[in-house]
């Protein structure tokens, strides 16, 4: 037996005045477009803004379906429109902010499993690491450098013995 230990690193910072300028701007439209969330089911608004590497920024919000599987969080949203529209800008940084509409987050939120594994997917795919600011409106931000501090044991082409 081989008993090993994961250890992932991040920042946190009590609220966005600690940031430099270009991560509270990401933030705060990442606020802004969560009001705009189609959240019938839940009324937990997700909003993203992400950041590529021509200084383009991009905006979405998660977006529900009577048929819960069928719905898409923000994260995926923003990410799947960049790779479509803009495929060879890397991403510099995301940010994530949670606004749910019944309760204060007493914490930052966190993307699910899914959305780091696409994550991590556009690091991989342009062998470049993001950096993750997970917020919400309890003020606290998480900045993470690289998917591998939210998702240390991906999944990757590698599994499939694609480009070793």
């Amino acid at each position: 037996m081989d008993k090993r230990k994961i250890e992932i690193e991040y920042t946190v910072f009590e609220n966005k005045e600690e940031l430099v300028e270009e991560d509270r701007m990401l933030i705060e439209k990442a606020k802004e477009i969560s009001v705009n969330a189609y959240i019938p089911y839940s009324a937990f608004r997700v909003g993203v803004a992400v950041l590529l590497d021509n200084d383009k920024i991009l905006t979405a919000n998660n977006q529900e379906n009577a048929s819960y599987p069928e719905g898409l969080c923000a994260e995926r949203v923003a990410l799947f429109y960049a790779m479509s529209q803009y495929p060879n800008q890397k991403i510099k940084s995301i940010a994530v902010y949670g606004n749910p509409q019944k309760f204060t987050l007493t914490h930052f939120i966190s993307p699910c499993g899914g959305c780091r594994q696409v994550m991590y997917e556009y690091e991989y795919r342009h062998q470049s690491k993001m950096r993750i600011l997970l917020s919400g409106n309890s003020g606290k931000i998480l900045l993470v450098e690289g998917v591998e501090n939210l998702l240390p044991l991906q999944f990757s082409a590698k599994d499939l013995s694609i480009n070793e």
